[in-house]
């Protein structure tokens, strides 16, 4: 990424954070000296810590490095103007530690030193921690803990199916989407073939109508396919258990349901209020779950790379080559933001089913070998670059104007498409 301008910083810290105490070190500028003490993660200890930096120093910059770019201790430090954070990639001061302690002896105060060594020696390789708008950071929350309750409904379904297979597999063909509230209240009100079949057909009619099931042969379908089910096992051994399991997994997955739709209202607000929505909103297969995420991806700073190429690796798409004497081998980036190169991965695939050209793409990265993740991770490494010319010049994507680019290059990829 692109560095910060220059701070004159009055002292330079490091803290090696924890749950419940954090290890400080502090060393003035102009000064060999360094402070260590300990400091409680309260936010009155913090804030009592902060304005003694404060005075001491008359609000000058303090330069503060610390292995953590969000979290608590990141969100109570970035509300002070005079502190500038420099977040750290725990492997690198793990690296640094062992290059100077092989017995690989570790101490949280001595992590609080090297970090103040790092500042010293090597600040130009950091870069100052540059908080998006409070509207941006609200969006890359929301949309991180909705992609963590899609990973729980998951779960929970998967978990029920297993749970129904054992005692009530028929139910799991009458209703094929299984994170849907009509599933629940079915399962809820009816947990076992019998119950079902005991059941009047006008109650069954009833309930399939409620839930805005209006085609008559649907309905009749399910009701003959309840009335000619065989029961799995009849062994109230084997009903009873699972039954009860059931009912418990229907009431976290009911919550989750419900809290993922409030988490869409949510996110559909704050991204459709932004400028740069209609950037994002204009891609094919984007819809209403891939767009916000990467509006969030892309953010609001776009001094923050100044190359396609600098986005590609700050994903985590663009592959690493190592070469080891005459040995030379290429493999995917290890150290990355998880969800920001899962963001472009999931959304270059879905892209897939909603622009042609992006088929041609991806079968001609097949039929060269590469497996099916391969082959996407290679199309979002070109959806990237096509994407970062258009946060930059703000020009909504144009697939027109993609093909006509091509053309003039004479791409291989037209010839195929052409085929």
């Amino acid at each position: 990424m692109t560095q910060s301008a220059p701070h004159t910083f009055a002292a330079f810290v490091g803290i090696d954070w924890a749950d419940a105490k954090h290890d400080v070190c502090l060393q003035a500028a102009g000064s060999a000296k360094r402070e260590c003490c300990q400091l409680d993660h309260t936010p009155e200890a913090i804030d009592a810590w902060v304005i003694t930096l404060r005075t001491r120093f008359n609000g000058q910059p303090v330069a503060v490095c610390l292995e953590l770019n969000k979290g608590p201790l990141v969100f109570a430090l970035c509300k002070y103007d005079f502190l500038i954070l420099f977040p750290l990639n725990p492997l690198t001061l793990a690296r640094y530690r062992e290059a100077f302690t092989p017995s690989r002896a570790k101490d949280d105060p001595t992590d609080a030193e090297l970090q103040v060594e790092l500042l010293l020696t090597h600040r130009d390789k950091l870069t100052a921690l540059s908080p998006q708008s409070p509207t941006m950071r609200a969006l890359a929350q929301l949309v991180e803990h909705r992609r963590r309750l899609v990973g729980d409904k998951v779960r929970l379904t998967n978990r029920l199916t297993s749970a129904l297979k054992n005692y009530f597999p028929q139910v799991l063909q009458w209703f094929q989407e299984k994170d849907t509230a009509i599933f629940c209240d079915f399962l809820s009100r009816w947990p076992t073939l019998k119950a079902a079949q005991l059941a009047r057909r006008s109650t069954l009619e009833g309930f399939f109508r409620a839930h805005h099931v209006r085609a008559a042969d649907v309905i009749d379908t399910r009701l003959q396919a309840i009335t000619s089910a065989l029961a799995l096992t009849t062994d109230d051994g084997v009903i009873t258990p699972h039954v009860l399991l059931v009912q418990a997994l229907i009431a976290p997955l009911r919550v989750t349901l419900q809290a993922i739709a409030d988490f869409d209202n949510a996110i559909a607000q704050r991204a459709q209020d932004h400028p740069d929505f209609p950037l994002v909103d204009a891609l094919p297969g984007a819809g209403a779950v891939c767009a916000p995420r990467l509006l969030v991806a892309f953010g609001a700073q776009r001094e923050r790379f100044a190359s396609a190429e600098e986005l590609q690796q700050s994903a985590g798409i663009a592959p690493v080559t190592e070469r080891r004497g005459k040995k030379s081998w290429v493999h995917w980036r290890l150290q990355c933001p998880t969800f920001l190169r899962h963001t472009c991965v999931e959304w270059a695939a879905e892209s897939t089913r909603h622009a042609f050209w992006a088929q041609v793409y991806s079968q001609q990265q097949r039929d060269t070998g590469k497996a099916h993740q391969a082959a996407v991770r290679a199309f979002a490494f070109t959806w990237i670059r096509i994407l970062f010319r258009c946060w930059q010049d703000r020009t909504p994507y144009d697939e027109s104007v993609y093909l006509q680019a091509l053309k003039r290059r004479s791409a291989p990829l037209l010839h195929n498409l052409a085929n």
